[in-house]
């Protein structure tokens, strides 16, 4: 008896341990990864409650991270690289910025006094953590890292707290009044989305604060956002209490920060007062005081937070003396890639490097750049090539001196600054200002409003990083005058002009009437103009994205220069320039191939024969084994075998963690397994095995030129393969995928299930003879999902083969024949759906309410009963093949099982569950 009451006593404190900490507390594993631990809580700070989630990953202290999101986010965002940094050796703690999401309080763009003092609380709560390295009591090793508006709060963090160690900002601002008033140019269209997404919802009533920790300061919340977060008692479901929510004319903003946006809106015109209160919440203003290892990522195609921004933060760090890399890459607000994959890597190491105290962490170069190489034709996606320097160059390195030709000229600002020109359409770019090197743009200049001059064709090509220079005399019968200059690159024929990265340089001149002779800096890119190429540059009046004046004015421009200054940063080397390393590597790597071969011939003499008797058989697997990483007993895929047949629709079904992606993998040739065999049609699978050609494959997506039509990029995808036309078998594959006439419209018109639907005729191009899908319906609506359903159907009813990993159990149910049950990376069962689900082995037993915890455990232990689970309804009772449902019923009744009927189940759902023993989920 004390023994029990001990155990129920040590359960209550864990329980009440796990309550007072207000959080939910989880354990997540990835394939073939370790397994993170995620405990989600909301933080009582004064004024708001802020949700936060924390992530580990194995035993013992480490450094922290605090990962920020960007604007109009939350915490979601950026929880698979919080993942990611936990696997890899860190306690990463994300949040969720006040007035967004689950956390309370009011936007105050990063204002020093509430969103920073919101970090430094973090990072307090932190230091109390077992999990966090300390370097003293009080101070854990911490970094900070996160893209815009996350990315400000973490260089504001690093200057009002000297604790912060280490910082990777990314695609952030330096000066939010430089950001938004550039040159004392209202730029209005990004301002309109900044301000309309914080300020379209409502608005939750205040409400007493609850501290978590007993001193904490009791003070009420600030208004809370849509979605209010979950109290102190989260951990069992509850929500706070909340009245009805009213909107108000500033939604979830400080009402100093709406007004001066109302203001400005109005007016058109940056005021002194607005700048200052921009300046005073923006990292310029504790430049002085940012003293850590920083890592800035910032955006080429970015007309919010363009380099100049990263270009002042990184001369302002350095001059701290603090270490300083800069990396430009490809994408930024205005879209296009945004090497996610690659950047959270160097992030990482940076890290490693000023967190773990790795002195062998590779943190990269001072300087990279990407830079656009052409198109991918497998895909349709822009491919990248990196450039570097072991110095940031900075904007004006290696100037050249080119000569502009041209006359004075007279244009207008038109009455109502109306039609405004166009450069970039902000937030809905579409990654075209990434592809403006490719030819593709939608910049526009009205004829009468605007001024242009030109240089002679280049005799070779100029590659252009940093920010061009000209300088003009102007004037304006107002005696003022708003200017948008750019830098285009022109083909040989004069008519064809594209404008690198979208960018445009606003300008505000006083004083003109009589003339003023200016400099103006032109927007900063990285850009390589062909030989033949010349180069233009335009001053506009108006612009789409900025705010001009609306009485119309006449402005006269004329060259007051020695041309066009450019610079070219000659340090800065293309890694793949030079001579390819394949016509030394190829020669060298292929006497390594044949030596290699020589000395494991006993061991790997040939590839298997094929084996005749399967030749009609699409996939055989037999044995098939795959080890995690680095380990010898830990396994992703063990000993799984299974037979599909010709037109079987199979999915393949388990919880996460359970090697379905790992065996879709090494099935398309893209990983090796460490035991066991896979044969397609008799061939056993290598990579780059022949017999892969007859295996499409739809695994996460695929990429698509946005201005061609889909007929096209399936056309050039095709091409790319290097196979005969005639073989494609493209009406084919789109009669079955079901597009209609919306083939020959550009992709960017499409919707979602529209794409999806194109990337499955991508994959059954050729129509091959086994097709692999793994999750196609992601993202997809009912109807949509329904449509994706009929594809695969008909698809397989031509005698072809589709196997399909998917979580949606319902349409699994609809459109499988077969399944493949796995769980641990093992085979639970395999078979017809309709045999899984239930062909007399597994019943379903109603009862007259809920069935005790005990009753449900002695129908389990009745003879002839495999498995008993409760489900809503009353018992799911599976029989291990000796059992009887009469014999059942007569077991249910001597146990007093109140049971009112007893029937054969027929839903996936639940029977998934019981073979996975009802945890997970698909």
């Amino acid at each position: 008896m004390r023994t029990r009451l001990s155990r129920r006593w040590a359960a209550l404190t864990v329980a009440g341990v796990l309550l007072g900490g207000a959080g939910t507390f989880t354990a997540v594993a990835s394939e073939g990864e370790a397994a993170v631990h995620h405990e989600d809580t909301v933080l009582t700070m004064p004024g708001a409650k802020i949700d936060t989630s924390f992530f580990t990953s194995g035993p013992g202290r480490r450094p922290a991270v605090l990962l920020g999101h960007g604007f109009g986010g939350s915490k979601d965002d950026v929880r698979a690289q919080a993942e990611r940094l936990a696997r890899d050796g860190y306690a990463v703690l994300t949040w969720t910025a006040r007035g967004f999401g689950r956390s309370g309080g009011q936007i105050g763009l990063n204002d020093p006094r509430h969103e920073v003092k919101d970090v430094q609380r973090l990072i307090d709560w932190l230091a109390k953590r077992p999990e966090v390295r300390l370097d003293k009591a009080g101070d854990p090793r911490v970094g900070v890292t996160g893209a815009s508006y996350g990315g400000a709060v973490s260089l504001l963090a690093a200057g009002h707290d000297p604790r912060v160690d280490a910082i990777a900002p990314q695609i952030t601002y330096w000066n939010l009044a430089d950001a938004l008033f550039p040159d004392g140019v209202f730029k209005k269209l990004w301002a309109g989305i900044f301000f309309t997404t914080g300020s379209g919802g409502p608005t939750a009533p205040q409400e007493p604060a609850t501290p978590q920790d007993p001193g904490a300061p009791q003070e009420p919340s600030a208004p809370q956002g849509p979605g209010a977060a979950r109290e102190a008692g989260g951990a069992t479901g509850r929500t706070a209490p909340t009245a009805p929510l009213t909107a108000t004319a500033c939604g979830r903003f400080q009402p100093e920060l709406c007004a001066m946006y109302e203001r400005i809106a109005v007016t058109g015109e940056p005021d002194a007062a607005a700048r200052a209160l921009l300046e005073a919440r923006s990292p310029s203003a504790v430049a002085h005081r940012i003293k850590v290892p920083t890592l800035i990522t910032q955006g080429q195609s970015d007309s919010l937070f363009p380099l100049g921004h990263a270009d002042t933060m990184a001369d302002a760090i350095a001059r701290n003396g603090a270490p300083v890399a800069v990396d430009w890459i490809a994408g930024g607000h205005d879209g296009g890639a945004s090497e996610a994959d690659r950047v959270h890597a160097r992030i990482g190491a940076w890290f490693d490097r000023y967190l773990k105290g790795d002195t062998g962490a590779d943190t990269g170069p001072a300087f990279r750049v990407s830079r656009t190489g052409g198109v991918d034709s497998t895909d349709g996606r822009a491919t990248l090539r990196g450039a570097t320097a072991d110095r940031y160059p900075g904007l004006r390195d290696g100037v050249r001196a080119l000569a502009l030709a041209g006359p004075a000229q007279t244009f207008r600002n038109p009455a109502g600054a109306t039609p405004p020109g166009i450069s970039a359409v902000p937030g809905v770019g579409g990654g075209l200002s990434q592809l403006s090197t490719l030819g593709v743009g939608v910049s526009l200049d009205f004829p009468g409003q605007h001024a242009r001059f030109e240089t002679r064709p280049l005799d070779a090509p100029l590659r252009i990083t940093g920010t061009p220079t000209v300088r003009v005399t102007v004037t304006s019968d107002s005696g003022e005058a708003v200017l948008f200059g750019k830098v285009y690159d022109v083909g040989p024929d004069g008519r064809r002009q594209v404008l690198p990265a979208q960018l445009v340089a606003p300008v505000r001149i006083d004083g003109a009437k009589e003339g003023k002779t200016v400099e103006l800096t032109l927007p900063a890119i990285d850009h390589e103009v062909e030989a033949g190429h010349r180069l233009r540059v335009v001053l506009a009046a108006t612009d789409l994205g900025y705010a001009s004046p609306v009485a119309p004015a006449a402005y006269t421009v004329s060259l007051a220069g020695d041309g066009l200054s450019v610079p070219t940063a000659p340090a800065v080397r293309t890694q793949a320039a030079g001579l390819p390393w394949w016509v030394w590597g190829l020669p060298a790597g292929g006497a390594l191939v044949a030596a290699a071969l020589l000395l494991t011939a006993r061991r790997r003499t040939a590839a298997p024969a094929p084996d005749p008797e399967l030749a009609d058989v699409p996939l055989v697997i037999s044995g098939l084994t795959k080890r995690y990483a680095r380990s010898s007993d830990a396994y992703a895929v063990r000993d799984l075998s299974f037979r599909v047949e010709k037109g079987q629709v199979l999915g393949l079904l388990g919880p996460n963690g359970a090697g379905k992606t790992t065996t879709l993998r090494m099935l398309m040739g893209l990983i090796t397994p460490d035991d066991g065999e896979i044969r397609v049609f008799g061939h056993a699978v290598r990579p780059g095995a022949p017999v892969l050609s007859r295996v499409g494959a739809f695994v996460e997506g695929a990429g698509f030129l946005p201005h061609l039509s889909g007929r096209e990029n399936l056309e050039l995808y095709w091409r790319a393969t290097g196979r005969p036309a005639e073989d494609a078998h493209i009406d084919e594959a789109l009669e079955i995928a079901g597009l209609g006439t919306a083939l020959a419209r550009a992709v960017r018109t499409y919707s979602q299930g529209m794409r999806q639907r194109l990337a499955i005729a991508q994959a059954m191009l050729g129509l091959p003879d086994l097709l692999i899908l793994d999750e196609p319906t992601n993202g997809l609506d009912p109807p949509q999902i329904r449509e994706m359903r009929d594809v695969m159907i008909r698809y397989a009813a031509g005698g072809r083969t589709v196997i399909v990993s998917s979580h949606l159990l319902a349409e699994v149910e609809q459109s499988c024949t077969h399944l493949v049950v796995m769980d641990r990376g093992r085979l639970v069962q395999a078979g017809p759906v309709a045999e899984i689900t239930g062909n007399g082995d597994t019943l379903l037993v109603t009862t007259d309410g809920e069935v005790p915890e005990p009753l449900v455990e002695k129908t389990a232990a009745l003879p002839g009963v495999a498995s008993a689970t409760r489900v809503e309804a009353g018992l799911l009772v599976r029989l291990d093949g000796t059992g009887t449902p009469a014999g059942l019923v007569a077991g249910l009744v001597r146990l007093d099982v109140p049971v009112t009927g007893v029937g054969p189940h027929r839903r996936l759902e639940d029977a998934f569950l019981t073979l996975i023993g009802g945890g997970g989920a698909a």
